[in-house]
This record gives C-alpha cells, structure tokens and sequence, in this order.
C-alpha cells in the first residue's frame, strides 16, 4: 500500500522517518491508506520552505492570488465525486453531509477569492501640520494549519483560502485519521502555478507536528481547529515565540426551547444539530433546556424523531442520516459518559449503547431525560450522537443555565416570542445565536466564540483579518518642497 507523500517546496518528497500510520475507514475498520509520521525535520523544512516564498507572495498583487484561490475552488468542484467518497471513507460522514461539505469548501474558495480587492487600509488625520497616517493591512506571514478529523475539507479550505488572499504562506498538518482528502487537494495545487513553498502538506502526529509547527520562529500565526486539551498544548508552544493563535476549540451548545416554540420547527432543527456528522462537530447543539409547559411534547416528539434516523455505512447506503464515530476509543468514550449518567439517575429514552453491527464504529441516536445541571452529560462535550434534555420554568433560569459552561461556541433558541429572542441575543454568552434553526454558520458571517471554544475566528471580513497585521505609516510633508 503507498505512503501518501509529503508536499514541501512544490516538490513530492519522502518524510525524513520511514515510520507510519495506518488510516482505518471508521465503517469497516479496515487500512486504506498510510501516511508517514512525521517528524520536527520536516515541520522545519516545511517552514522555511514557507519562509522563503513570504515575501514574494505577499507582494504579489491581490488580484493575482484571488485569481489562485478562485481556480481552486473552479478545480475542486468537477472532482467533487471523488472528494466525497474520500471523504465518505476515511471520515465516515453521511452521504449527504459529505456532499454539503464540499459544496461549502467550494463556495469558500470563491467567497474569498472575492475578497482580492475588499482589503482595505486607513487613511487617518494627524494631530501635526503636513502629516497623514496611513493604515495598510498587510499578511501577518507564515501560518500554520492544523485540520481536524472532523470537518478535513472544509476546514482545510477555511484555512488555505483565507492565508493564500491575505498574502501568506502556510503549511498544512492534515488529521492523522483523515488525510486522503488533503493529500488529493495538494494535487490540486501541484497542478496550478502557486509559487513553490506558499503551501506545503505535512503528515504525522499532532503531538509531535502540532508542537512544532506552533513553537517554529518562522511561523507567525498558528491556526488550529481541535479540542481543549490540543489547543493548550499548541498556547503553550506558541508561547515560546510569542506566536500569534487562532483556535476553534469544543463547543457545549444549548438549545433554549420555550413554550412559544413551534415545536415540530425546533424537533426537526435540534434533531439535524445533533446528528450531523454522527454528533461529531463543535456547533452541534449539545444540550436542551425546555419549558416544563411542553417538555413531554417535545421529548416525546423528539425520541420519535430520534428512533426513525438510520444509520449504516454511507459507502452502501446514501440515505443513512449518521454514519459511524471516527475510532473504537471514540466510541467507547461517548458510551462510558452515557454510562455514568445512567448510573447517577438519568433515564435512557431511546439508544444509549454502541449499535448492534460485526464492524464500524456506530453509535445509536441517543436521548437522556432526568439530567441536572451538574452532570458530565450537560457540562463536557459528548462528541457524538447523545442529546440530553432538561427542563425550565422561568425564562432566566433557561439563560443561567445556558451560560454555564466552559465553553461559549455556538447556541440556539426556538420561539415565536419576540421579547425572548431579543433577551436571548443580547443575553446568551456564546460566538453564535442561532434563532428558530439549526446550528451552521454561513462563510460571510464570523464563526467564534468566547471561554474556552475559541481565540480569533474564522469567516467573512473579520476571520480575514485574523491573516493580517496593521502596519501604521507616519507621512509627514513639506508642502513648500
């Protein structure tokens, strides 16, 4: 079986490790490729490969790199086929999530392409005669790109996309458990004029490549979407240097239900935020608080919801709304969190346990009724197809208790009262509100959060601006010369 090279320099290269790392698709459990794991040498020629492409790619018009950025997007879509059955096999997300996942990278590469002739600077007045300042927004310089399991084209393209316009150079670290899909893009590169060295791929363990990348002098920014402990580990690498973070961290989202929701809107939403990619992305609602007037509704609208979705592998079946949980300790760690709920009284309504099949990681759609707020199923992140459900009386409560978290990504309300949506907008403590619909976000708005979820952000004019530095110019002049 080949080893999935390297890609420094515009060049294919061996790792300077022979060792390697088996990629296992999560559905059969069966090696379908391998990737050498990599070592600090080629994080470092990696980057200094980066390094020596910055300056001609920063001066590069912008116009010309949007031109790049756009013919990525314009080559990855005719391959979109192959994509989402890469995508499909080393990931195991659904058919359909497959497929709104590359029409989103997509479109990223053609939104930002946009972006060419929209970075803008300032020209300001001084407070001395024959003086102006002026403000440019220049690229802030070698990026590094950590891409999860999770999302490994999208976020891949959120990262490529927003560097390349901004004028800096980067090196990508795919997810050790699925990188098919970042090596076949860097074929995509290889086939157009890019500069060598402005974007370079790198396999291995994020242990190892992670620290590396985030501690390196030559690079200026670390980007990273992972989880907690990751992003730690990656401040403190970076701390070293003083290097600039950008990280999307977990999520922990609730989903406010009140008595004025249209409840079959709020079952059909919740039920998508929870199962897409089998409960394994950082904005899925993670948590319910219900008004106690219509929690047996709900609850009851929501198990039957729950108890129709199906599950298999999307390869063989396309309409599989999940597909399985990325690994076998994934898996096992979602059903031990369930377990211990269980033994502290909540009641298991449907699902609950690893699904009954000879191979693949999958997990049935699960709902957990009788929680409280000081339960591990309310307060740290599940990762997988697990919605467990609390009740309210008062509107404050439901806020209180929403805010009481760890971690402030995404969030959401369901109701047809106006007063509630405008107190949950300026009251809920979250990057994200999502009102009366499922928890995604959209490539022009600005994907962050506060608390642990994340530093910087991502999308639209102000993820942009988290690639560039400001750079004030004091202009004096003499108008008698």
């Amino acid at each position: 079986m080949n080893v999935h090279p390297l890609y420094i320099n515009g060049e294919y290269t061996k790792s300077s490790t022979n060792d390697v790392i088996d990629i296992i698709n999560p559905s059969t459990e069966e090696v379908i490729s391998r990737i050498y794991d990599g070592t600090v040498e080629d994080v470092d020629q990696a980057v200094m490969a980066a390094d020596r492409a910055q300056k001609s790619w920063g001066l590069t018009p912008s116009i010309e790199r949007g031109k790049i950025v756009r013919l990525l997007g314009e080559k990855l879509a005719p391959k979109k086929d192959l994509f989402v059955n890469l995508l499909i096999e080393e990931q195991g997300k659904s058919f359909e999530d497959a497929n709104g996942e590359l029409d989103l990278a997509i479109d990223y590469f053609q939104y930002m392409s946009e972006w060419a002739r929209r970075i803008e600077g300032e020209i300001l007045p001084s407070d001395r005669s024959n003086e102006n300042l002026f403000i440019f927004k220049k690229p802030i310089g070698v990026v590094g790109g950590i891409i999860p399991w999770n999302f490994p084209v999208f976020i891949l393209a959120r990262k490529v996309a927003t560097a390349l316009i901004a004028g800096c150079t980067i090196v990508i670290k795919s997810s050790q458990q699925t990188p098919n899909t970042a090596a076949e893009f860097t074929k995509l590169i290889d086939e157009t004029e890019l500069p060598k060295g402005v974007y370079n791929f790198i396999t291995g363990k994020g242990s190892t490549l992670g620290n590396a990348l985030a501690s390196h002098k030559k690079v200026s920014m670390i980007t990273m979407t992972g989880s907690v402990p990751a992003g730690v580990k990656v401040m403190e690498a970076a701390a070293q240097n003083i290097t600039k973070v950008n990280l999307e961290l977990g999520g922990k989202a609730p989903a406010i239900v009140s008595k004025y929701a249209n409840l079959d809107v709020a079952v059909e939403s919740i039920k998508q935020s929870r199962l897409t990619n089998s409960g394994q992305a950082c904005t899925n609602a993670e948590r319910v608080y219900v008004h106690e007037d219509v929690a047996e509704e709900f609850t009851k609208k929501m198990v039957s919801a729950l108890k129709k979705a199906t599950y298999g592998n999307p390869q063989e079946n396309k309409k599989a709304d999940i597909g399985p949980l990325i690994s076998k300790e994934h898996m096992e760690s979602v059903y031990q969190m369930v377990l211990r709920a269980k033994e502290d009284g909540a009641n298991i309504e449907v699902g609950g346990k690893p699904a009954n099949v000879e191979k693949g990681f999958f997990f049935e759609p699960t709902v957990i009724t009788n929680v409280n707020q000081e339960m591990e199923i309310i307060q740290e992140e599940i990762f997988g197809p697990v919605l467990p459900i609390m009740t309210y009386k008062e509107f404050d409560d439901a806020i209180d208790m929403a805010n009481d978290s760890d971690y402030g990504l995404s969030s959401s309300i369901y109701t047809d009262n106006i007063h509630e949506a405008m107190r949950a907008a300026n009251e809920l403590s979250f990057g994200e509100t999502f009102v009366n619909r499922e928890n995604f976000e959209a490539v022009q708005g600005y994907h962050a959060g506060v608390r642990q979820s994340e530093l910087g952000g991502a999308d639209g004019k102000h993820g942009l601006h988290d690639f560039l530095v400001t750079h004030t110019v004091y202009m004096e002049y003499n108008l008698n010369k």
